[in-house]
């Protein structure tokens, strides 16, 4: 990390010491997620940086990353705060890199909080989003297997909070072996719906004290 890197984060922490609240959104861009499925996820994206917006507090206490799955594994947007926040356009191809992609999310969050904690900045417990279509596709089972211990063993220490939405084909049997929460299946396309709801969520939290519970909205966009 250069110099200059290390001195935009000290300044960015000193102009806006508000508590974070980290959340990666984890988002399958496989070729079955062509057509429909990636035109409504990027009309959703832009409905979750749009009403989070709204929210003050939540602007400055909430960052978003984007990391993007396919056949490759990409961070398309690195930690930034809701007001720098500019949803990508997304496009679809290739297979289901899902395992690496956990890894990903999970180590982007782990550097994340040494980073606030060196800067002195309080944190809420990290959100994970996954959105998914299908199942891990294209890497070795042990990458996947040892994704999900690293997530139950990170989900048990309260390192993280890791939510999965399967879309219309997703392997929700898969999913629930995955992960530690009950998978949600998304309802048709609802994706604006759901992170709106996302958007709603991040907000209590925001205005919650960092080790406080807070009881979310029942998800009306999906079956658990």
């Amino acid at each position: 990390m250069t110099d200059n890197i290390r001195l935009e984060e000290a300044v960015e922490f000193a102009e806006n010491p508000e508590p974070r609240c980290p959340c990666v959104l984890l988002l399958d861009t496989s070729g079955s997620m062509r057509g429909a499925p990636i035109d409504a996820l990027n009309k959703g994206l832009v409905a979750f940086r749009e009403d989070l917006a709204r929210d003050p507090l939540a602007s400055r206490r909430v960052e978003v990353a984007v990391i993007t799955f396919d056949s490759e594994v990409k961070v398309v947007q690195d930690f930034v705060t809701v007001d720098q926040f500019q949803p990508p356009t997304l496009s679809a191809q290739g297979l289901t890199f899902m395992g690496t992609a956990i890894h990903k999310a999970l180590d982007m969050i782990q550097g994340r909080k040494a980073m606030y904690r060196k800067n002195g900045v309080a944190y809420y417990r990290p959100w994970v989003f996954m959105i998914t279509d299908g199942e891990p596709q294209g890497e070795p089972d042990t990458v996947v297997q040892q994704a999900s211990q690293r997530l139950k063993n990170d989900e048990a220490a309260k390192r993280v909070a890791f939510f999965a939405v399967g879309v219309e084909n997703a392997n929700m049997a898969k999913l629930a072996e995955i992960v530690v929460r009950t998978p949600v299946k998304l309802i048709g396309l609802n994706f604006t719906e759901m992170f709106v709801w996302l958007s709603r969520s991040m907000e209590a939290v925001a205005q919650s004290k960092t080790d406080e519970q807070v009881a979310l909205p029942p998800p009306g966009w999906g079956i658990v």
